[in-house]
This record gives C-alpha cells, structure tokens and sequence, in this order.
C-alpha cells in the first residue's frame, strides 16, 4: 500500500466522527481509572465499559450509513458474561454475543438470549448476517487475532460496520492485572505474578493472553478489503489521536487501538 493512503487510514476522516464530541479529557479519566475495579468489581468496570462501547458504535455507525440503531442486528464476538446486553438494548439494536469459555458466559449471572457458544476465529453464522460486528478487549487474548478479524468481516452485512478494539500489548495496560512487570517479558510477568500472588494470573500469557501490536492492527488495515474509516486510540481525547501516526510512540502510549470499517456494498453487475 502506498504511504499515502496509510497515512490517510491513521488519520481522522475528513469529516470529523461523531464520537469524537465524546471523547474528552474527563471520558478518558474516568474510564482509566476504572480499570483498577477490573478484577475486584468486574460489573462496575464492564458497565462503565459497556455504556462507552455502546456510545461509540452508535456515533460510528450513524457517521457511516446516517441510521441510528434501531432494530438493527448487533454481534459481539468475545463478548463474555453479557454486560453490554442491556446497553445496546437500550438503543433499539438487536444483540447477539458468541463467547467460546462457558465460565465466562456465566460469570455475572447474566441471562442473554442471543449469546452462543463459539470460536472468534470461526464464528458460527453464516455470511453477511449481521449491521454491526465488534469485538472489545479480546483480540490480545486469542493466538490468531486477524484470522478473527476477517472471520467478522465474513459476518457483516455489505454496506455493515466492524469495529475492533484490542488492547496494545507495549502499553500500559498490555500485561493486565500483571501489571507494568510484561515490559520485561510476558513470561517473567506471569512467573513473578504466581510467585507474589499464590495463583496463576487469570490472563496468562502465552495461553489466554499474546503480544498484539498497534503496527499488527494497522497492517491489517493495509490489506484488508473493507473501507477503513479510522483508527484511533480509544481511551484518549481526541486532541491526543495524532499518538496513532507515530510509529513507536502508538506502541508506547496507545493503550487500546480502534479499527473502524465498514463492509463493501455488493456491486450490482451492470
């Protein structure tokens, strides 16, 4: 791909999205600081999460088809217990979930009517099923990221949106509850994590936890066949997502990477 038309793809569209009205100083303070309640209150910091996840496929979504998401079909692939159910609920959207670990289908008690059973990298419909396709948070925990990545472009509908945000594993958050020790090494993080804490940590690298660049994402972005609207970073203001044009410093300060795209309209044959 030219240098061009990559530079255009971690640059904001022309016209700037919705969801940047959003995303402010105070957004971003709030969300961070929840992640300290990741594991001692996972429903307050999964609802935070979900109220912010719903917001952004909204906005993107509207800037892309100019359509709210009334009645529209919703696939969350990773998308656990069901705490963002309700939220996209809330907004008319009809939602679907596929989780492959039964435990955390069940974790919260939630009941989800639409969620199932399945692997991200072969999801279990059919092609062009579904408005909207998202994954949040899961990418850095499955060994083959981008074979899930194509797998939800398989899914949405022509004309659909996709929106996939994983967090950075060179960022701040990459090693999880194993903290800043994944800097030097997600093995020696894990190793010193069951040393201090008596127990394995729940996301244990090399097996539900993997190295996921900014770079892999944006790679993917070159060669995918879908229309990539933007790629931001999606816990920073908006004055901050020019962090996403610098090589090493998205590696570093981008905590989580969005990918944006909608699905190609079928053409008719003339």
């Amino acid at each position: 791909m030219p240098t061009a038309t990559l530079t255009r793809l971690v640059r904001p569209p022309a016209k700037r999205p919705a969801f940047a009205d959003r995303a402010t100083l105070r957004r971003s303070l709030r969300l961070l600081t929840s992640f300290r309640f990741e594991q001692s209150d996972p429903a307050l910091f999964y609802g935070g999460i979900a109220t912010d996840t719903a917001e952004l496929i909204s906005d993107f979504y509207r800037d892309v088809t100019g359509d709210d998401l009334n009645a529209i079909t919703v696939l969350d692939v990773g998308g656990g217990p069901g705490y963002f159910a309700d939220q996209f609920a809330t907004l008319g959207a009809r939602y679907f979930s596929v989780e492959p670990d039964p435990s955390e289908m069940h974790a919260a008690g939630l009941h989800v009517p639409g969620s199932v059973r399945g692997s991200g990298m072969s999801l279990p419909f059919r092609d062009n099923a579904f408005d909207v396709c998202l994954s949040s948070n899961v990418a850095e925990h499955i060994p083959h990221p981008w074979v899930m990545a194509d797998e939800m472009l398989r899914v949405t509908k022509p004309g659909g949106l996709m929106v996939f945000s994983y967090t950075v594993w060179h960022g701040p958050f990459g090693g999880h509850e194993t903290g800043l020790w994944h800097y030097l090494g997600g093995e020696f993080a894990a190793r010193r994590y069951a040393r201090k804490q008596g127990r394995e940590p729940k996301n244990r690298f090399g097996r539900s936890l993997f190295a996921v660049r900014a770079a892999d994402g944006i790679a993917w972005a070159r060669t995918t066949s879908a229309d990539v609207h933007t790629i931001f970073p999606r816990y920073h203001p908006r004055w901050a997502w020019w962090l996403v044009r610098v090589p090493l410093v998205r590696e570093l300060l981008v905590s989580n990477l969005v990918i944006v795209a909608r699905k190609p309209e079928v053409r008719q044959a003339s």
